[in-house]
C-alpha cells in the first residue's frame, strides 16, 4: 500500500498510509494529513491516485509552493523514493509492492535445459565465491596489471561501500569516509560540513589531521570555494588558488597558506547534504624535490573525491530513512499500548480508589490498621502507574545512553537489594555469583539497573507458583574478554518453543492483568542502545536463563584508550 513517511520536521517519524482517492495534506485539520507545520498552508497539497494505482501530487496553490526532489512540482507523477517537501517538512513517498508478480514475467525470458538436451561443455577455470571481496580489498595480490590496476581504481570505493553498509551512525560514517580518504588521496588536512537548513549554514561533522600536522591549527576552509561548490553543483581542485580568477575575491585562500585545495559536494539522490573538503600546505622546496609544477592533487583525486562523497551522502540518506522508519514503528507502538493498556490503566485506577476509600474509613474511625491498610494499597498502586508510563516513555523515545565508568556487580546489588522483600515473601532461593574481577564498563547505571530490575523481577513472577523456588544471578566477562554479561536463571515452568520469538515484542506478556507486555521489550531496547543484547535459553518444565550482554570496548568511548577500564572493583557487601 502506498504510504508517507515524514523523515524531517515537527512530525518527523510519522507515516501515512495512502488509501482514498484523494489525500489532502496541510495545516487545517480537515486534511487527512494534518501538519504541524507554520510553513505549510492550511489546505497546501493533494495526493490524487491514478488507474494504475499510483499517486500524483498536485499543488493546490500553496504560499511556499511544494518541491519534489528539491525541484518545483505542480502535478507531478510520484514514483518510489521521491522525496516530497512542504514548508520544513521531508517525506519519503514509498509507492508500496505492485499487484503483479514480476517474478512471473521475468520467467518468460528465461528457459531451463534439461541434462538431456545440454550441449556438451566444459569448465574451464573455476574461482570460489569468497574471492570477490578478497580480491578487492586487497588488489596488489591480483594476477596481470592490467587487473592490478582497475582494481586499485575500485579498492577505496570497495572499502567505502562495505563501511556504508556497516555503520548506521552518521558521525561514525563520516569519521570512517575520512579515513579512506587518506589511504589514497596525499592530503594534510580534511573535513566534511553538513548543510544545516534551519541555521543555512554549513555545520562541521567531521574532521581528520594527517600523521604528523599541526591538529590544533584550525583548518581555514575558503567560503569562496564552498559557496562555488555548493551553488555551481562542481567539485573543484585548486591549485594556486590566487591565479585562478573565479576565487580572486577569496582572500581566505591567501590569508591561510592553502596551496591546493579539493572540494566536492555530497550530492545524494536527491540533495546535496553538504561538502567533502581536502586541502594540502606543500612548501616550494617539497615541489622542486618532486621535480614537476603540479602539486599532490590530481585531477584522479578529484573524480575518486566527488565518488566517495556520493557514496556517503547516499549513506545519510539512507540513515535518516531507517531512523525515520524505526521513529514510525515505536511512535505506532505507543498508540498499540494505548489501547492494549486500557484495562490496566482502568485497573491500577481502581486500586487507587479503593485505597484512598480505606484511607477515608482509617481517619474518620480513627483506625491505625485500616490506615495502614490504605496506605499499602496506594502505594503498590502509585508504583504500577510509575512503571508503566516509564516504560511507555523508554521503548518509544529514541535516547542516547548517559554513559559513565560503570560497577555492574554494583548495581546487580541495589536490584537484589530493591526485591529482597519479594525474595523473602516467596521463600525464594537465591544464589549470587558475582564475579570479583570484573571490570568497570562505559555504561548508563539507570538503563542498566532498569533492565536488571526487568529481568529480575520477571524470574520471581516465573518461580512464584514453584514448590522450591530457586533464582540465581551472575556476572561474568565472557571467552575472548570482549562482553560482559550478567545471567539471570530460574526454575519456572519455562517458555514453550514456538513462543521464545514473541517474547521481546511489545504487549506480549504471559502474566495476564500483573504484566504489561513491555518489560522485556524495553530492557532489550536498553542494552541495544548500549551496542549489547539480551538472549534466552529456556526449557519447559525447567526453567529459563537470560543474559544480558554489554561490550567490554564501549561505543560511546571518545578514545580506544579509555574504552575498557580494567579497574578490578571489589564485589558488593553481602
Amino acid at each position: 500500500m502506498p504510504r508517507l513517511i515524514i523523515i524531517k520536521g515537527p512530525d518527523f517519524g510519522r507515516q501515512f498510509e495512502l488509501t482514498d482517492a484523494c489525500v489532502g495534506i496541510g495545516r487545517e485539520a480537515s486534511n487527512s494529513i494534518r501538519l504541524h507545520d507554520t510553513e505549510a498552508s492550511r489546505r497546501h497539497a493533494e495526493f490524487r491516485r491514478q488507474t494504475d494505482g499510483g499517486y500524483h501530487l498536485v499543488d493546490i496553490g500553496s504560499a511556499n509552493g511544494t518541491l519534489v526532489n528539491n525541484k518545483a512540482a505542480q502535478d507531478m507523477a510520484l514514483s518510489s523514493g521521491d522525496y516530497i517537501q512542504i514548508g520544513q517538512t521531508i517525506m519519503a513517498y514509498d509507492a508500496g509492492r505492485p499487484e503483479s508478480n514480476v517474478s512471473d514475467k521475468l520467467a518468460e525470458h528465461f528457459r531451463l535445459i534439461g541434462k538431456q538436451d545440454e550441449s556438451p561443455s566444459e569448465i574451464i577455470k573455476t574461482i570460489g565465491e569468497t574471492e570477490g571481496s578478497r580480491i578487492l580489498s586487497q588488489p596488489e595480490t591480483a594476477g596481470s596489471p592490467w587487473l592490478k590496476t582497475r582494481l586499485a581504481n575500485l579498492g577505496v570505493m570497495y572499502e567505502t561501500i562495505q563501511a556504508i553498509s556497516h555503520i548506521l551512525d552518521v558521525d561514525q560514517l563520516l569519521y570512517r569516509i575520512l579515513e579512506l580518504i587518506f589511504k589514497s588521496i596525499e592530503a594534510d588536512r580534511g573535513g566534511i560540513l553538513l548543510c544545516n537548513t534551519d541555521a543555512n549554514a554549513l555545520e562541521p561533522r567531521a574532521v581528520r589531521y594527517r600523521e604528523g600536522t599541526n591538529a590544533d591549527e584550525k583548518i581555514g576552509i575558503s567560503r569562496t570555494i564552498t559557496e562555488y561548490v555548493l551553488h555551481e553543483k562542481q567539485g573543484v581542485l585548486v591549485a594556486d588558488a590566487t591565479c585562478d580568477e573565479r576565487f580572486s575575491s577569496g582572500q581566505s585562500i591567501v590569508r591561510f597558506g592553502i596551496r591546493e585545495a579539493i572540494c566536492v559536494p555530497m550530492k545524494g539522490r536527491h540533495e546535496t547534504l553538504g561538502v567533502l573538503y581536502l586541502d594540502t600546505q606543500s612548501t616550494s622546496k617539497e615541489v622542486v624535490a618532486r621535480g614537476t609544477p603540479t602539486g599532490k592533487f590530481t585531477e584522479d583525486h578529484l573524480a575518486l573525491a566527488i565518488a566517495i562523497g556520493h557514496q556517503a551522502a547516499m549513506a545519510i540518506e539512507e540513515t535518516r530513512y531507517h531512523q525515520a522508519m524505526v521513529q514510525a514503528e515505536r511512535l505506532a507502538a505507543v498508540g498499540q499500548t494505548i489501547a492494549a493498556l486500557s484495562h490496566h490503566i482502568k485497573n491500577i485506577l481502581q486500586g487507587l480508589r479503593s485505597g484512598n476509600e480505606l484511607l477515608k474509613m482509617g481517619i474518620t474511625d480513627n483506625d491505625q490498621e485500616m490506615l495502614h491498610k490504605g496506605w499499602r494499597i496506594l502505594d503498590k498502586n502509585q508504583g504500577k502507574i510509575y512503571d508503566l508510563v516509564l516504560d511507555m516513555l523508554n521503548y518509544s523515545k529514541e535516547r542516547v545512553p548517559n554513559v559513565e565508568p560503570t560497577n555492574i556487580n554494583q548495581i546487580v546489588a541495589d536490584v537484589v537489594e530493591l526485591l529482597k522483600v519479594r525474595v523473602m515473601e516467596q521463600a525464594v532461593q537465591l544464589q549470587l555469583q558475582l564475579d570479583p574481577q570484573l571490570p568497570q564498563v562505559q555504561a548508563d547505571p539507570e538503563g542498566i539497573h532498569r533492565a536488571i530490575l526487568n529481568i529480575f523481577g520477571n524470574a520471581l513472577d516465573a518461580v512464584s507458583d514453584r514448590q522450591e523456588p530457586q533464582v540465581g544471578i551472575r556476572t561474568m566477562v565472557e571467552p575472548g574478554d570482549e562482553w560482559l554479561a550478567i545471567a539471570v536463571v530460574d526454575n519456572g515452568a519455562g517458555i514453550p518453543p514456538e513462543k521464545l520469538s514473541d517474547i521481546f515484542k511489545p504487549f506480549v506478556s504471559s502474566k495476564g492483568a500483573r504484566g504489561t507486555g513491555l518489560g522485556l521489550p524495553v530492557s532489550k531496547k536498553i542494552l541495544q542502545e548500549h551496542g549489547g543484547d539480551i538472549t534466552v535459553k529456556s526449557k519447559p518444565g525447567k526453567g529459563s536463563q537470560f543474559t544480558l550482554r554489554l561490550p567490554l570496548k564501549s561505543p560511546f568511548a571518545q578514545d580506544a584508550s579509555h574504552t575498557l577500564q580494567h579497574t578490578v572493583v571489589p564485589p558488593p557487601p553481602n
